[in-house]
């Protein structure tokens, strides 16, 4: 079904609200099958939200809005959609009861104009929200069908998964299945053209290829008549992906990388420290983020200086002052006097310039990410060639996530591997 999103709100307009959930909406009503052909935000403006409204369903049968259902004189969605669609207001006794509910929990006053929520184009199939005071609804007159939700977000997810989805659900033409697989290593253009042989010749499973932070993603979907039909669909091409790209694939189930290491080393009984440099703490702050962290994280120390990476890490002043600061011989020296101080399984560490200046000779986002586990000792070399240092930061935050989980999963094939033989 082709459909349409409407966000209402000058506030969109002016920049000073961001709209999250358009993309929302997105994401889930194309997982359900349909397809979303336009955005559109108008601002409370009654005269212009109703020519978006006639825009909209002139080439889409499905409009969905989001916004404008509020106590105030310029929440004029519903009056709007009603108009459209050649019916009036009713007064809903349930949403006035629910409203008195609200405000004596909460031990307010109810203001009269609160009861303009209450009224609801006839006809409609009511969404009652138990987030917040604006219920959404759902209207459908000579095969047009318009569905109102909430402006505030948190209030419009929760009416989403408690009615909107299950309105939804009934003009589902088919059962929609999809699998998100993260990459990190591998740039959106070169992840396609690996990709190439299977999106040059795809129908159903379909592939799209996205560029994130520092990685890319792949998502694989399939609308077949049955769910069993579309789920093997799905793993037949995922399989396929993996033949091509495994290298740089960590997670196929939309996993991000920092859940991935912890998950791993949580399931390995390992630990870990990190010595960062450029960084500034950046990975142990993602490690530490993630629930049960404390299971693994032995220590971590931000170690920008020269003097730091001297007197905490043990790393020779020779070291410094012959190979320099950001080099892959600092690096190893770092991790190594790391692992002899906190005597973690996994010790990493990181040294380079995060931009948007380098020394001569070198250039910003060059970075040397040095690690020692087991008896795997060594570095990786990262150059982003970008003079943007917050991006720079993050992505070599990403590069040493990355270089945690080969380590581990390279040395789990090694021992599968020395146990076949």
């Amino acid at each position: 079904m082709r459909t349409s999103i409407i966000a209402v709100g000058t506030e969109l307009l002016f920049g000073q609200t961001v709209n999250t959930n358009a993309s929302y909406l997105s994401e889930n009503l194309n997982l359900m099958g349909f397809d979303v052909m336009y955005h559109f935000v108008v601002g409370d403006n009654p005269g212009r939200l109703k020519k978006k409204l006639v825009q909209a369903f002139e080439d889409t049968d499905m409009v969905l809005l989001t916004g404008g259902l509020g106590p105030t004189q310029d929440d004029l969605t519903k009056e709007m959609v009603a108009e459209y669609m050649g019916v009036g207001l009713y007064r809903d006794e349930k949403v006035v009861s629910d409203l008195k509910s609200f405000f004596e929990r909460h031990g307010r006053h109810m203001a009269d104009n609160n009861l303009k929520q209450a009224y609801l184009p006839e006809g409609c199939t009511p969404l009652y929200n138990a987030s917040g005071t604006a219920p959404g609804f759902a209207l459908e007159k000579d095969g047009k069908i318009a569905v109102c939700f909430p402006g505030p977000p948190r209030e419009l997810k929760w009416l989403f998964e408690n009615g909107g989805r299950q309105y939804l659900e009934q003009f589902m033409q088919k059962k929609m299945c999809y699998r998100v697989i993260r990459t990190i290593g591998i740039g959106e253009s070169d992840l396609e053209t690996l990709l190439l042989p299977l999106i040059d010749t795809q129908t159903d499973p379909t592939i799209a290829t996205y560029a994130k932070e520092g990685e890319c993603t792949v998502r694989v979907a399939s609308q077949r008549d049955t769910a069993e039909e579309a789920a093997a669909a799905v793993d037949e091409m995922t399989a396929r992906i993996e033949e091509l790209a495994g290298r740089y694939i960590y997670s196929l189930n939309d996993e991000e990388l920092v859940d991935t290491v912890v998950r791993l080393l949580k399931e390995k009984h390992l630990t870990i420290s990190a010595a960062e440099s450029c960084t500034g703490g950046k990975f142990a702050a993602a490690i530490t983020d993630v629930a049960g962290a404390s299971e693994v994280i032995r220590s971590s120390f931000v170690t920008y200086s020269n003097e730091a990476k001297i007197s905490v890490l043990g790393v020779p002043e020779e070291t410094i002052s012959t190979y320099g600061v950001v080099s892959p011989e600092t690096a190893m020296a770092m991790a190594e006097g790391l692992s002899r101080r906190a005597g973690a399984d996994v010790s990493v560490s990181v040294t380079g310039y995060a931009g948007p200046d380098a020394d001569e000779g070198h250039s910003a986002g060059e970075a040397y990410i040095g690690y020692v586990y087991r008896d795997m000792k060594g570095y990786v070399s990262v150059n982003t060639s970008r003079n943007m240092r917050k991006w720079n930061r993050n992505y070599i935050m990403l590069r040493m996530l990355r270089t945690v989980y080969l380590l581990i999963t390279d040395k789990m094939q090694e021992e599968q591997a020395a146990k076949k033989q």
